[in-house]
């Protein structure tokens, strides 16, 4: 079988000795950058900065090691389903149960199990674009850099900003499985794998849809991709084997015992919540418009390149759901970043590999072997004026993507250590730590509390609280419980009521800001624990 387009055509071998010395100059500078980044990603594992949605896969990990088989609810003390416990959580819980580590140790486990999965992912994945020695060294770089001037954070995203306050959710993880599953589907349909791998990639993406549901969005479109830009195209056996792998991927889910998958198709309150997704777009993804033009050309000299074809369903979903107002459907995202970001780092690459080649083929000439030298002049992106400018403009875009991540240097070291020129560095701000109130609150006991921090940490480290900080579709009291929470510190609520919602929910713990609407800190009913940063404190439920 013949191989796809998409794999670039062997050269004949050139002597090492021929090469300048400068020819390897780029690759080398790109394998250091990949490296420091790596350490750096590897101190934010052991770091693990807190803003977003740490505190909810926390309270999964709480949730199943108190019971493995009925975990109930992550944030409030009701017995209902939820699809954050995936194949993936629960094996987390296992480690935590086997080997006795905290909550929070195995978090940075899942972290360097997302770090590798994900690195090696889009290693595997690009190889099957370009043998150019730099293409995975730049590939990994555009992945991380390549995004806008202002950092951008999302789970499942796979910026350095992001990455970095990401690295232990579960996107992570299935975002590194689903560029396994493209590598090896490319690789399946070019090597004509058998049923019972067809079958194996079948679990892989049924894996991921379980694992984290809109990254299993992006992996759909990723194999559609691929299977649209493979030549020849599957045939009558081929198919067979491609409906057995599918089917697999289907049941897989619909046989989950913890959630039912089917369910989460009716939605369930998540556009609010997503539509700052496409918010200040130009601003946070202008760089990548380097890498759609790189597109444009694989796009230009084949119709059915997959990163291409990627990047059209990608940007059809995500444009759908702006004009729809379906702003969950920007989830699909990375089907727009990864492919522009793969294209660019392929591209430049290849330009790279047939200047060099060039160079080679005329430094031999004299000896016999300077046949053929003008066959390299058009290898790569095309063009000996394009080959000598892309690399100028992705260095360009890389360093200006550098500068707008590189506040994430304050996670991990203090301010003086920053050098001077990235102090200033845009930076997504880290949230604020609640040991000082969770050293008193027990776990599975039920706090009363309206503040935004402290809804999304708190039931990290084992207790409830009345209303939960995120939409749940399984959560039938959800709206009411939302409600009590506003009544409770409505300036116009009496005490009476106040203490009839604590009873009613079962509330033995508040925390509020001192001078805010409820039971003030002095009532009979309440006993002050702690003080807080921020004029914060917590409260002891002692009597209704």
């Amino acid at each position: 079988m013949s191989p796809p387009t998409a794999f670039r055509t062997p050269r004949p071998p050139l002597s090492r000795t021929s090469r300048p010395r400068r020819a390897g100059l780029p690759r080398r500078t790109a394998a250091v950058a990949v490296l420091l980044l790596g350490v750096l990603l590897l101190l934010m594992v052991v770091r693990l900065p807190w803003s977003g949605d740490l505190g909810m896969h926390a309270a999964v990990l709480e949730r199943l090691r108190a019971d493995l088989v009925h975990p109930g609810n992550p944030l409030v003390d009701e017995d209902t389903p939820s699809p954050y416990y995936s194949p993936w959580t629960v094996a987390l819980a296992l480690v935590a149960t086997a080997t006795g580590w905290g909550t929070f140790g195995v978090l940075r486990l899942a972290g360097l199990a997302g770090l590798a999965l994900l690195g090696t992912g889009l290693a595997a994945f690009t190889r099957t674009f370009s043998r150019a020695r730099i293409a995975v060294p730049l590939a990994l770089l555009c992945v991380l850099l390549l995004y806008g001037v202002v950092p951008f954070a999302w789970s499942g995203m796979p910026g350095l900003a992001s990455l970095s306050l990401t690295l232990a959710y579960p996107g992570t993880f299935a975002l590194g499985l689903s560029c396994w599953l493209w590598a090896l589907l490319r690789r399946a349909r070019t090597a004509g794998w058998g049923l019972p791998g067809h079958v194996g990639l079948g679990f892989l993406l049924g894996s991921v849809l379980l694992v984290h549901q809109f990254t299993g969005v992006v992996a759909v479109l990723g194999v559609l991709a691929v299977l649209l830009g493979t030549r020849p195209g599957p045939g009558g056996a081929g198919w067979a084997r491609l409906a057995a792998g599918g089917a697999v991927a289907l049941v897989l889910p619909l046989c989950w015992p913890y959630y039912s998958f089917p369910a989460l198709l009716g939605g369930g309150g998540l556009d609010p919540v997503h539509r700052a997704l496409y918010g200040r777009a130009a601003e946070r993804f202008c760089l990548v418009a380097v890498g759609v033009a790189a597109l444009g050309a694989r796009w230009w000299r084949d119709r059915r390149d997959p990163l291409a074809l990627l990047f059209g369903l990608g940007t059809a979903v995500v444009a759908a759901g702006w004009v729809s107002g379906h702003y969950a459907w920007g989830r699909a995202l990375p089907a727009v970043l990864i492919p522009a970001q793969l294209a660019l780092a392929v591209e430049t690459a290849e330009a790279l590999e047939g200047r060099e080649a060039f160079e080679d083929c005329e430094a031999s000439k004299g000896r016999g072997s300077s046949k053929g030298c003008e066959a390299f002049k058009g290898h790569g992106a095309g063009g000996e004026r394009l080959r000598r400018g892309l690399p100028v403009v992705a260095v360009a875009a890389l360093l200006a993507g550098t500068w707008a991540q590189a506040g994430v240097l304050s996670y991990v070291l203090r301010r003086e250590a920053v050098p001077p020129g990235l102090r200033e560095a845009p930076v997504i701000a880290l949230w604020p730590r609640f040991g000082w109130a969770v050293a008193h609150v027990p776990k599975g006991a039920t706090v009363m509390t309206n503040d935004y921090y402290a809804l999304r940490t708190l039931p990290a480290y084992g207790p409830y609280t009345v209303a939960p900080a995120y939409p749940d579709l399984f959560l039938p009291d959800e709206k009411r419980r939302h409600d009590a929470t506003r009544r409770y510190f409505a300036p116009a609520t009496s005490r009476a009521e106040r203490l009839g919602i604590l009873k009613e929910y079962g509330v033995t713990w508040v925390l509020q800001k001192n001078g805010a609407a409820g039971l003030a800190p002095g009532d009979p009913a309440l006993r002050k624990a702690a003080q807080g940063p921020g004029g914060r404190v917590l409260l002891e439920v002692v009597g209704r």
